[in-house]
């Protein structure tokens, strides 16, 4: 019995000790995992307003600024209100953004306001609603709208 309990006691020892001492690399690989907002890459990402896909100058801004930008808050979406979100009369015309994360198609909607900016992210069958708060972007987009409208 006691042999026991000094095994389990060693062995839960080594557990915490690695958990606790992981290279960087690991730690960052882990926390990737679990990122809500994450970095668009210029390759694998796709943008669309207005039925209109962005290329070029017009592209790189709207992803550098979207990379820049800061999270502020996680926003949930309950069971039956995804539409809600998706058809908001209040935010516009949201901005599509279609890409890759790894192995998994992602598609934004990222809908820009005066003072805040709201991503529905959907990916598979899941719907993951954050806000964000940049300046550029929001400037950019009233840019984009003038010139498409």
């Amino acid at each position: 019995m006691t042999t026991t309990a000094i095994i389990i006691t060693i062995i839960l020892s080594v557990i915490k000790l690695l958990a606790s001492c992981l290279p960087t690399s690991t730690v960052n690989w882990i926390l990737k995992k679990f990122e809500l907002h994450f970095e668009l890459s210029h390759a694998n990402t796709s943008l669309t307003i207005q039925g209109k896909r962005l290329e070029g100058e017009d592209k790189q801004q709207v992803i550098e600024h979207y990379n820049e930008a800061k999270f502020l808050k996680k926003q949930h979406i309950f069971p039956g209100n995804e539409r809600l979100f998706l058809q908001r009369e209040d935010g516009g015309t949201p901005l599509i953004v279609d890409t890759k994360q790894g192995k998994k198609d992602i598609r934004l909607h990222v809908f820009i306001y005066n003072d805040h900016i709201d991503v529905v992210k959907q990916y598979k069958k899941k719907l993951a609603a954050y806000t964000l708060s940049s300046d550029n972007l929001q400037e950019r987009s009233m840019q984009l709208s003038s010139e498409l409208a």
